[in-house]
């Protein structure tokens, strides 16, 4: 097939996952649904963190940090797929394509690091209590912020680069939600066989090893939590915890089927579930799994509602 010169303005044409649906004015319509979820509830946890000083703790800023990952990630694909869709406009421009690899790679790799320092804030909460405030001191908790941000952003440099050098073919349909490395690699007019070992090899550093480090924390967790002598103690610790693993269990089976199964087993609706799942999905539920069963921010939104949402009574 030709390839194309990017330099000319030619563009890509996402096909996404609402064309390919059986009822896409129903998918568009629960799409928007999530969106405005995502938006609304991170936003929530955001404002609830910042404002109020009883969760300025090293587990909040952590949670905070997510909620803002969440809220970044969900809008660099969601608010272009509806507007495409709306406007029966499919087209993204090179440039676009190029900065929206970079941003979703970029902020998904960011959570994935976030996600094992949060583990490591949970098992040293359980496993040294008394010296949490030192482990977890503000100097720490902002390296771990600072490291997973910076790490993240070179990683989404060097393979938004090198993936978008490939000359493309003229035939260019993104059988795809966003554009990602997978869908565009099989677009290339080249041999890309190495790059993809490239790619699996980072996306095993980036997804295996922090979870490698979160398996490990909840193991000591577990341990810990086993010689507690109190029932209660017990109970507090594991529901502490359950609400990170389950978001660890969705972020990271998502993330892992599409940058380290092989290709050989991918299908582009499969893709485009997927990337539904950690582009949409998830970011609307995560606030809403940490919060819901968590009192102290339960009791923080309440305050908050209360002093800046509720109307004054006027007095005559």
């Amino acid at each position: 097939m030709e390839s194309w010169n990017s330099t000319l303005g030619s563009g890509f044409i996402l096909m996404g996952i609402l064309n390919d649906s059986g009822s896409p004015e129903l998918l568009c319509a629960t799409i928007t649904v999530l969106y405005m979820l995502a938006l609304t509830s991170n936003g929530l946890l955001l404002l609830v963190i910042t404002v109020d000083s009883r969760l300025h703790v090293p587990m909040y800023f952590l949670l905070g940090q997510l909620s803002l990952m969440d809220l970044l990630f969900t809008s660099v694909v969601t608010p272009k797929a509806l507007v495409d869709f709306l406007q029966s406009e499919n087209m993204i421009s090179f440039g676009g394509c190029t900065l929206q690899m970079f941003l979703a790679l970029a902020l998904g790799s960011a959570e994935d690091l976030l996600l094992a320092f949060m583990a490591y804030d949970r098992y040293v909460a359980i496993c040294h209590p008394l010296n949490y405030m030192v482990f977890m001191r503000p100097r720490v908790c902002w390296l771990m912020v600072a490291t997973a941000w910076i790490l993240a952003f070179l990683n989404a440099l060097g393979h938004t680069l090198y993936t978008m050098h490939y000359p493309f073919c003229k035939v260019r349909k993104i059988r795809h939600l966003l554009c990602e490395i997978p869908p565009l690699l099989k677009l290339a007019c080249a041999d890309t066989s190495r790059y993809e070992l490239l790619v699996y090899v980072t996306g095993v550093t980036f997804l295996l090893m922090p979870l490698s480090a979160i398996v490990a924390s909840y193991a000591l967790i577990l341990c810990t939590v086993l010689h507690m002598p109190s029932n209660e103690g017990k109970q507090k610790a594991l529901v502490t915890c359950s609400s990170h693993l389950t978001v660890v269990v969705m972020y990271y089976g998502a993330a892992t089927f599409m940058y380290v199964l092989p290709s050989s087993l991918h299908s582009p609706r499969q893709d485009n579930i997927i990337s539904l799942f950690y582009t949409v999905v998830t970011p609307a539920l995560n606030p809403l799994i940490y919060s819901l069963r968590n009192q102290e921010v339960m009791g923080a939104l309440r305050r908050v509602l209360g002093k800046y949402m509720l109307p004054t009574h006027c007095t005559f």
